[in-house]
């Protein structure tokens, strides 16, 4: 397929849940790619065209870009026109952001920079780190020019543009959804703009780095406050002995009330690290996100404590943990409220037997794997054998499950699909 817009080759460091959809999109638009990784087993999958993680439409775009020649995959940096770093920047656990990743990538891309060459960082940061992130580079290279307030038209282009999408949509989002890409000049936004525009069909915002960084983290503040609202209105509702899920219906008859729906906790690798990042930027000012983070995070241990109360009521209580993902339908586990409310009731209640069942995972993840007390069976064998049916994740398949393997169990639906 030709490709108007971009002839370079783009190097996309970090073949993660977002890193390998970006290079797989530009890929099948015709832009020669390489991914970097560097877990051999996820450079050898991506070579032979199979992905490390399920992801919708994900499987076959890969298989045809290989296949076209326009994709391959090393553990060595290489010398590209572009460069995108999509690697993890979790929190620590103290909440501070990790920004180890992204600077391991800048040491290992700094010796094969040449003049022209575009640095995209596209990894979550707080505001700042592309700024830093080009001062890094400077010093690793002191025979280019970087960005700065003096030099309009350095050797070196640095922009930060935010990923926007959806686990379960990455594939459509990633066409389809507006980006905003902020560069430490406003030639560096263009230029950085030229890679986005082969296969973003949305609107394309162009801004400075730290503005791009700090929009993002607002974004998912955003999201995080309101689901806290959602969050700590189903705990007072649990104490009054009400139903959340009607209240929440008959509030938002209200013409201008939107309640989301509550749950057992926020995961994933956005909304539940993301608002640290506002927070230790200023974390005098960031009361409210600040306690929504806590509230989001408290949700899971009020679950267990649940849970453990009408294990109570058993002599030896079998209990089943439907979902262990972060959301739906998706096998990301990254910050799942769903793995830690399972791990603390199995560390909690060492003589009740936990049947977990996730129809997107084959085997429990590491975190739970060592408990005695703790399988992995299929969703109707678990309810089958269980006093106590605890639904964490609302993925298609329970869903579906017929009512009554439900009867005369104790039900805890976190995701209110049940009702």
């Amino acid at each position: 397929m030709a490709n108007p817009f971009y002839s370079g080759t783009v190097a996309v460091i970090g073949l993660g849940y977002i890193g390998l959809p970006t290079a797989v999109v530009l890929a099948s638009r015709g832009v020669r790619v390489i991914g970097v990784d560097l877990n051999p087993v996820t450079v050898e999958r991506v070579g032979r065209g199979e992905i490390p993680f399920f992801e919708p439409d994900l499987a076959t775009s890969l298989s045809g870009a290989v296949a076209l020649g326009n994709i391959s995959a090393t553990m060595e940096t290489p010398v590209a026109d572009a460069y995108i770093i999509a690697v993890p920047t979790p929190i620590t656990p103290d909440e501070q952001a990790d920004m180890s990743h992204v600077f391991a990538a800048a040491a290992a891309l700094a010796p094969q920079l040449r003049p022209g060459a575009i640095v995209v960082l596209e990894s979550t940061s707080p505001p700042g780190t592309t700024e830093e992130l080009s001062r890094t580079l400077a010093a690793a290279r002191p025979d280019l020019t970087f960005p700065d307030d003096v030099n309009d038209s350095p050797d070196i282009y640095i922009a930060h543009c935010p990923e926007r999408v959806l686990p379960g949509r990455l594939m459509v989002e990633l066409v389809e959804n507006n980006r905003v890409i902020g560069g430490l000049t406003p030639e560096c936004a263009e230029r950085a703009a030229e890679i986005y525009r082969v296969f973003c069909r949305g609107e394309i915002q162009l801004s400075d780095a730290t503005s791009a960084e700090m929009a993002k983290l607002a974004e998912n503040s955003y999201r995080d406050v309101n689901i806290a609202y959602a969050n700590e209105l189903s705990m007072i509702c649990d104490k009054l002995g009400l139903d959340v899920w009607e209240i929440v219906k008959m509030a938002n008859h209200h013409p201008r009330v939107n309640i989301l729906q509550p749950g057992p906790g926020v995961g994933g690798h956005c909304i539940a690290v993301d608002p640290w990042f506002l927070v230790g930027a200023a974390p005098e000012e960031a009361v409210l996100i600040r306690t929504a983070r806590m509230v989001n995070d408290g949700k899971p241990l009020h679950v267990v404590q649940q849970i453990r109360k009408s294990a109570g009521r058993f002599r030896e209580p079998v209990v089943a943990c439907l979902g262990l993902s972060y959301k739906a339908n998706v096998d990301d586990i990254r910050e799942s409220p769903a793995v830690e409310i399972v791990a603390a009731l199995a560390e909690q209640e060492p003589a009740t037997t936990i049947l977990v069942s996730d129809p997107m995972l084959s085997r429990l993840p590491a975190s739970l794997a060592s408990f005695p007390n703790l399988t992995l069976v299929k969703a109707q064998d678990a309810i089958a054998a269980a006093d106590i049916v605890a639904l964490l994740v609302d993925h298609n398949q329970f869903r579906t499950l017929s009512r009554k393997l439900l009867e005369g169990k104790v039900v805890l639906d976190t995701r209110g699909i049940w009702r």
